[in-house]
Order: structure tokens, then sequence, then C-alpha cells
């Protein structure tokens, strides 16, 4: 089992930062997977970025691209994310998963993870 706890969730002015850290305990390995999805009000959940823990891969989605980076601190056992040049259209729960198992596709579905985190509640104010 894998427990994920996210933090650094908040309400920030339109065009503002914030760091979004994913505290990952149990049966983690370097064979891992860490994903961040969100979920808006009345709309599906969907893929942000995911980072393979070993190598340090990343992919993200087109619509955060260039404005937000995902990260890991191994010593830490902690993935973040860093968001920049916010939107009020990223205002959403934000979620933290892990897959236990290591692929190389862009792992961008939510059922391709088998760990999830309670989200953190990120607000961008127009």
């Amino acid at each position: 089992q894998v427990q994920l706890v996210e933090s650094g969730g908040g309400l920030v002015q339109a065009g503002g930062s914030l760091r979004l850290s994913c505290a990952a305990s149990g049966r983690t390995g370097s064979s891992y997977v860490m994903g961040w999805f969100r979920q808006a009000p009345g709309k599906e959940r969907e893929f942000v970025a995911r980072i393979m823990w070993s190598a340090g891969i990343t992919h993200y989605a087109d619509s955060v691209k260039g404005r937000f980076t995902i990260s890991r601190d191994n010593a830490k056992n902690t993935v973040y994310l860093q968001m920049g040049s916010l939107k009020p259209e990223d205002t959403a729960v934000y979620y933290c998963a892990a897959r236990a198992r290591l692929d190389i596709g862009p792992l961008d579905r939510g059922y391709q993870y088998d760990y999830w985190g309670q989200g953190t509640q990120v607000t961008v104010s127009s």
C-alpha cells in the first residue's frame, strides 16, 4: 500500500503561482510513476502532469505545458507541482496519484494509477 498526502493548495490571483506537494509513504519504489490530476466542479477529472520516479522523465497536458513543472525529491519521497501564470480555469481539486508499474507511455488516464491522495483545492480568482 502507498499513502499519498497533498498539500499547498489555496486561493491565488490570476497570474500568480502556487506549489503543490505530495508526500508518499508506504511501499514506494523507484519503478513508480507519479502523476497529478485535477477535477473542476461539474467536469471530469483530467490529467495534468506525470513524472517517472527514477528517471525523472516528465509529460504534461497541453493546457499546462510551459506554466507548470512537476518534480520530485527522492530523499523526501515527495513530488511537487509548481504552478505559474495561473488562470481561473486552473481552479480545481488537484489530486496526486501513484502507479506501481513503470511504463514509457504518456500515462495520462486515471485508471492507469493505483493509489490516490485526498486532493487539495486550488482556486484562482480573476
